[in-house]
């Protein structure tokens, strides 16, 4: 079956310099007659919105428009539902993704975007807090460190456009593989990746990932696991895992997360004269 995209990036994307992460996005979308829906939700500085308005402007997008969605009454309100229905895209913006969840989830926006995303109708992108809400299961909050704690992750329901996948962000400068790999010993089904800042995932309807951006992604594949102590550690144990596979992706390397096969980035025209 085919869907849209689903764009998770790590965060403190580069909108003023260098943009390529959200042109990149603008483009899937349709480029300038693309329609985009901005979900400011998670945020509590009420420029967010606005602020992202003139970036996919300047980005030459004629219709990005902040919907003001603060309250689940205002996710069931025509107005909104309307535009998300037209739209191409939708970004969601960084903040808290609980205030995101507990606002968004089970509301009929949700279930828009989830079901148009579903049909091929609609790319879907989030930073931060917008990125980790994406999947079905969704890191709440959890500790910093890289060593994997029983009681070191919370879990919550994101908006579930895949369940192939769990996603953190900020990954290298918040120091998160120890949350990452916490939430896969409790269940080692998806894939985590973990996204550096000014870095995103694109993840095509065939469920290849395509990086793009200043940084890495860490995909953690826990498919072949041969042993978890998850099940007999106790609230601050360290955590056993046996067999976990990992893979750091830079710009132009690509995942296939069906096949759980990683492909390093093309080799250039100038890197294949110099060999």
């Amino acid at each position: 079956m085919s869907r849209g995209f689903i764009v998770p990036i790590g965060g403190a994307e580069d909108r003023m310099r260098d943009p390529a992460i959200l042109q990149e996005f603008v483009d899937v979308c349709g480029g300038r007659e693309a329609r985009i829906a901005i979900i400011p939700t998670a945020s509590s500085r009420p420029e967010t919105g606005p602020a992202y308005e003139r970036v996919f402007h300047e980005l030459g997008v004629g219709a990005a428009r902040s919907l003001p969605l603060e309250s689940r009454e205002d996710c069931d309100d025509p107005r909104w539902l309307s535009r998300l229905e037209r739209a191409e895209g939708v970004f969601l913006t960084g903040g808290n993704q609980l205030k995101l969840s507990t606002t968004v989830g089970g509301t009929e926006v949700a279930k828009i975007i989830r079901r148009r995303n579903a049909e091929d109708r609609l790319h879907v992108a989030g930073t931060s807090a917008g990125a980790a809400i994406l999947s079905e299961h969704m890191i709440a909050f959890g500790d910093e460190g890289s060593t994997p704690h029983a009681d070191m992750v919370t879990l919550a329901p994101g908006i579930g456009l895949t369940r192939m996948v769990v996603i953190d962000q900020h990954f290298r400068q918040r120091d998160r593989l120890g949350r990452l790999l916490t939430a896969l010993a409790f269940n080692p089904g998806p894939i985590g990746i973990g996204l550096d800042e000014d870095t995103a995932a694109f993840i095509g309807p065939d469920d290849t990932l395509e990086v793009h951006g200043t940084g890495a992604i860490t995909v953690v594949d826990p498919s072949e696991l041969e042993y978890s102590s998850m099940d007999s550690a106790k609230q601050s144990d360290a955590v056993c895992m046996l067999n976990v596979r990992l893979h750091i992706l830079i710009e132009g390397a690509s995942y296939d997360i069906r096949a759980r096969k990683a492909s390093s980035p093309p080799v250039s025209v100038e890197e294949a004269a110099a060999s």
